[in-house]
Order: C-alpha cells, then sequence, then structure tokens
C-alpha cells in the first residue's frame, strides 16, 4: 500500500509532474491577487516588465528578478510605518485589520521583521500544515508538548495552531526564562515530545543531571522535534541527541511560513521532506548565492539559495522572496521513507558565507567537519572574525573545545589532523586555538557560530 505524504488526499495519487501542475494552477490565481492588492508587488512586476498573465508555469516563475530580501522587508515595513502607520510592510495584501496572528523574525541578522503575518483563513490553512507536518513525527491527539522556544511575536509561534490541530497540548514555555524553568516543567507535566533549538537539546544533557539529577533519557521522549539551526543534519549531532534522549530526533523548518520541510523517521539523516507542495514553490526555485542566476532546482544535488513564493496566502504572502537560505536539493526518492518528491538539506545562509583565497566556504561545513572529530573535541566551536565578512585574510581562524580526555600534549597532534581534513575537505588549512571544554557559551536559543573581534558600525 502507497504512504500517504501529503495533507492533500489528491495529492499523493499525482505523479511529481501532476504535482507541479497543480502548483502552477494556484500560483497564477496567487500572484494576480498580490498584483491587485499591493502596491509594493505592483512596482515590481511593472519594474521587471512582466505581468501576473506571464507567468504561467513553474520556469516563468524562475526567470523573474528577485522582488524580496530581508533588507527589502525592512525597507518595505519601515515605509509601511510611515505611510500607513503599520509594521507589516507594503507587500501586505490584506486590511490590517483582518490580521489575526503576527509573528516576527528572531532578529539575529538585523532588525525583527513581522514575515508571519496572518489572518485567520491563513493560519487556519497553514497551522493544518505545520500539523500535518508534526504528524509524520508521530506527534497526535493526547500527546503533550514541551514547547521551548522565544514566545510571543515570534515566528516558531505559528506552529501552535499546528500542534492544537492534531489536538496535542503545546506546554509553550519562553526561551528567555532559562534552562532550570524548562526543567521543573519537563518534570512536572511529563511531556511526549520536546521542541527545541538544536543548541538547548544538547545543552540539557548537561544541565538535567546538574538540576535535577536526572538524565535526558529518563524523561522517555518519544521524539524530539529541533529548528532554528542546522543541527540534526550533521550525523554526529543527531547520533548525539539521540543516544542521550533515547528516542528520534527530527529536523523541521518554515521560513516565512513557507516551504514546511521535516526529516524521516530513519538513522540517517535524508533532508527536510516537501510535505506541502500547495504552500509554496520553495523547493522549485533556486539561485546562485553570488550571482543570483537561476539554479536548476531539478537538479539531483543542485545546491542555491531558495526562493520563496507562496501559493495561498492573504496577509503577507512571499513573491521571489530571497531570503538566504542556501540548501541542496535531492529529487531521488528517500532511502529512508521511500518519499518520492524533493528534500532539501540546509547548507548555510548566504550572509554566512565566508571567502578565504577564493574559496565559498559556510561555517556550518566547517562544523560538520569538525564534529566526526568527537569525542577528541566536544563539538562546539567559533569562526573567529577580525574584519567584516565574507572576505577573509588567511589563515582563517577556528576556535574549538577539545574533548574533556585529552591533555595540552595531545593538541599539537589533533590540531594537525583537523587542519588535514579541513584542507582535504574545503580546501582550508587555519588556524586552530583550542578551549577547554565548556569554555564556549551555549545558548537556549541560536547558538552563534562567529566570534567577531570587529567593531560593527
Amino acid at each position: 500500500m502507497k504512504r500517504s505524504f501529503y495533507l492533500v488526499p489528491e495529492l499523493n495519487s499525482m505523479s511529481q509532474e501532476e504535482i507541479r501542475r497543480y502548483q502552477e494552477s494556484k500560483l497564477s490565481k496567487q500572484l494576480k491577487y498580490c498584483y491587485d492588492n499591493s502596491e509594493l508587488y505592483k512596482q515590481k512586476f511593472d519594474d521587471a516588465g512582466v505581468s501576473p498573465e506571464d507567468i504561467r508555469t513553474l520556469d516563468d516563475l524562475r526567470k523573474l528578478p528577485i522582488f524580496m530580501t530581508k533588507d527589502e522587508e525592512r525597507k518595505s515595513a519601515q515605509a509601511s510605518l510611515e505611510k500607513y502607520g503599520h509594521p507589516f510592510g507594503l507587500h501586505l495584501c490584506a486590511p490590517v485589520e483582518d490580521i489575526y496572528l503576527t509573528g516576527t523574525t528572531s532578529g539575529t541578522t538585523g532588525t525583527p521583521t513581522f514575515s508571519y503575518t496572518f489572518t485567520e483563513k491563513d493560519i487556519n490553512f497553514i497551522g493544518r500544515q505545520l500539523g500535518h507536518r508534526l504528524s509524520l513525527a508521530g506527534v497526535g491527539k493526547g500527546d503533550r508538548v514541551v514547547f521551548f522556544f522565544a514566545l510571543g511575536v515570534y515566528a516558531t509561534t505559528m506552529t501552535l495552531w499546528g500542534l492544537r490541530w492534531l489536538r496535542a497540548l503545546p506546554i509553550d514555555i519562553d526561551a528567555r526564562a532559562g534552562t532550570e524553568l524548562l526543567l521543573k516543567f519537563m518534570e512536572l507535566t511529563r511531556p511526549t515530545y520536546l521542541a527545541c533549538t538544536p543548541s538547548l537539546a544538547e545543552l540539557l544533557i548537561e544541565r538535567s543531571p546538574k538540576m535535577l539529577n536526572k538524565e535526558v533519557d529518563e524523561f522517555k521522549l518519544r521524539g524530539l522535534l529541533t529548528t532554528g539551526e542546522i543541527g540534526i543534519a550533521i550525523p554526529e549531532i543527531k547520533k548525539k541527541l539521540e543516544s542521550a534522549y533515547g528516542c528520534r530526533a527530527y529536523d523541521y523548518w518554515s521560513p516565512c511560513g513557507n516551504f514546511m520541510g521535516i526529516s524521516c523517521d530513519s538513522e540517517k539523516y535524508y533532508g527536510l521532506h516537501a510535505l506541502a507542495p500547495d504552500v509554496c514553490t520553495s523547493y522549485d526555485d533556486l539561485i546562485d548565492p553570488i550571482t543570483k542566476e537561476p539554479v536548476d532546482s531539478d537538479v539531483d544535488g543542485a545546491i542555491g539559495e531558495m526562493v520563496h513564493t507562496s501559493l495561498e496566502r492573504e496577509t503577507c504572502p512571499a513573491v521571489k522572496y530571497a531570503y538566504g537560505d542556501v540548501v541542496q536539493i535531492f529529487t531521488r526518492e528517500c532511502p529512508g521513507c521511500g518519499f518520492q518528491g524533493k528534500r532539501a538539506k540546509l547548507i548555510g545562509r548566504a550572509d554566512d558565507m565566508l571567502i578565504v583565497k577564493g574559496v565559498n566556504i559556510y561555517p556550518v561545513v566547517i562544523r560538520d567537519i569538525v564534529s566526526t572529530f568527537v569525542p577528541d573535541v566536544t563539538g562546539q566551536m567559533r569562526v573567529v572574525l577580525d574584519a567584516p565578512p565574507p572576505r577573509v585574510v588567511p589563515p582563517l581562524r577556528l576556535k574549538i573545545e577539545h574533548g574533556k580526555e585529552l591533555g595540552q600534549a595531545d593538541l599539537p597532534g589533533l590540531a594537525q589532523r583537523l587542519s588535514a581534513a579541513l584542507h582535504n575537505e574545503i580546501k582550508i588549512r587555519p588556524e586552530i586555538e583550542f578551549v577547554s571544554p565548556g569554555a564556549l557559551p551555549k545558548e537556549t536559543r541560536k547558538t552563534p557560530l562567529f566570534e567577531k573581534k570587529y567593531e560593527m558600525k
């Protein structure tokens, strides 16, 4: 019997080509809606010399220039604040009084933006998709899910609607309250799932025995739901978390309320599965992060910056939004679960990319290589920058926590092995500074990859 991966029943019986035609039928309507209801999008189409009626296929969409970036969205928000007295941007397509829920980005790369703004119809549509996605991790009616992120006007808040749609009980705790309160609530509520960043899940492995005299596997969770940063895509982190908690760790992601990806129940990580092709075109539109030229996303293994276009959104639809996330796309059937649609593996942020001797390098790739040396290292590291990126004057400086069992005499040899591995994989020979285990602070939210020594202007 063929497994059902999609929430919309008819999608489960369609070929990938039929799903594409289905997406294209929704695309035309969405683009016309955006043109008719947003002064910004109307201007973008007019500047490009095209009308929404000209965009009939995904290939047509790929040829359009980028309409929005994070910086553009911030400018749009400032313009709407000055012109109309609201921060939702000139790309707002619905009346302000129809806004039902809003959530901001984290602000880690600049001023927070209200990318996650919905009408009631929007959140009901997206909430069902969010819930369906988590159901593939086993979440269902009666589950108690401790949800530990920054709450209030924040992106992850929309996931709570998905949990409620499943009739699961979200136990939402603001990450700014700290790990001690989180662990107390976990002790009191006996959850079946924990949703948090991979950094926090790692931190609790250390904190729980000290604060509760209890190992994390004693919570008997059925699953970890991680998002917000690259974590279990790194094999050593996936292995560490699943071994410590005694359950499967899942990776999920929904930038701008689009994309709707989740990893499958497999020992090996096979990427974020495109489970909601009726929500957006994100897996089908890539650009080169440097040249901004289109990249063919139908080629297995293609790498590029993901471009988001919503297919059913009233309030703040994304249209050709280059959000900055660089991914690798896989088009072949998933070896772990048999899913036949596209899958994506996050590689890094376009604005995190470094250029060393002409080589483009993402810090997450460095961390991935460093993590293969566990337990000689803890896996925690920072890229030390003396000047603003992307260009780095060699050598690239790394600060790495060595393992607990290593003495000072062991470090020169470890540095040579690390340097050789990094040169073999990404053609750099870094300058490595070792620090003791625990010296690099872990965060309850996103753990930074950079240590910036220069002054921000």
